[in-house]
């Protein structure tokens, strides 16, 4: 073979070796609402299955699934659901539990502020063809009780946000002490102190507040609108259902919290919170 001949043909020799390499795609669905009623309550359950044929990391952050292929095909969803998203929070009483596989399956990271609040695990399947793996998130709810629901209408939204969540794409993670008031009728009210709030970059809200003689109220919910003046509205519950629902409004300067109002009904009777920053 001539120099020139070589030449030639090189291009297709790389071609033929780009194709040899194993595929690394990204594919990410969302979780499907769980219609069983078999969890108890004040607990949060993920089951995960996937067809894997390969060697896959997953990441399950709130109520989407990610999945980076190492080797071999792209993993598939096989039926995954979850009662509610996973929190934006260190998780309570977080719990890993593998119920079926034919290969290597383990736990890499628990949720937390280091792995994005993500739970990653990684999949390992040596046999030929796909093979079924599941494996079961659990944690405590601690508040708010955001079920999923079919966000995607007629079509799948990708961006994961509808409404009032394409506008937001941030972080905000405050606590601070205050002046406020919880007040319900026909219960009088009572002193709100400290608050504790949290939104993700999909529009997820966790909110804790402490009151002086009904002890902690959580709610979480999600952003519905965006206002002026740095406010967004949010549409929050608590996951006791005599506890406070209705649309907070969360005024912002830039990172810190202002100010919080909530108009709503605890167990069908009309309630209001607020709070202010020192």
């Amino acid at each position: 073979m001539t120099i020139e001949t070589a030449v030639r043909r090189l291009p297709i020799t790389l071609l033929c070796l780009l194709l040899a390499l194993p595929a690394i795609a990204d594919t990410r669905f969302r979780v499907r609402q769980m219609t069983r009623n078999d969890v108890p309550i004040g607990k949060g359950q993920c089951d995960i299955r996937l067809q894997v044929d390969g060697e896959v990391e997953v990441s399950v952050r709130g109520d989407m699934v990610y999945i980076r292929t190492i080797s071999g095909r792209d993993a598939r969803d096989d039926g995954s659901e979850c009662n509610a998203p996973l929190p934006p929070t260190d998780p309570r009483n977080f719990g890993f539990e593998v119920k079926d596989s034919r290969g290597d399956i383990r736990l890499l990271a628990e949720p937390s502020r280091r792995s994005d609040f993500s739970a990653i695990v990684r999949i390992r399947d040596s046999k030929g063809g796909e093979g079924r793996y599941h494996f079961r998130l659990t944690w405590a709810l601690t508040g708010g009780g955001d079920r999923i629901d079919d966000r995607r209408g007629s079509g799948d939204r990708s961006d994961d946000r509808r409404d009032g969540h394409r506008d937001w794409d941030r972080t905000v993670d405050f606590s601070g002490r205050g002046d406020g008031r919880y007040s319900r009728e026909g219960s009088g009210w009572r002193r709100v102190t400290g608050v504790s709030v949290r939104i993700d970059r999909d529009g997820h809200v966790f909110a804790g507040f402490d009151t002086q003689g009904w002890g902690r109220i959580e709610l979480s919910g999600r952003v519905t609108r965006m206002m002026d003046g740095g406010r967004v509205a949010a549409d929050m519950r608590s996951e006791d259902p005599r506890g406070p629902r209705g649309e907070m409004v969360i005024a912002l300067d830039r990172d810190r919290i202002r100010e919080l109002n909530l108009s709503g009904t605890a167990d069908r009777d009309p309630c209001e919170l607020s709070w202010r920053e020192y």
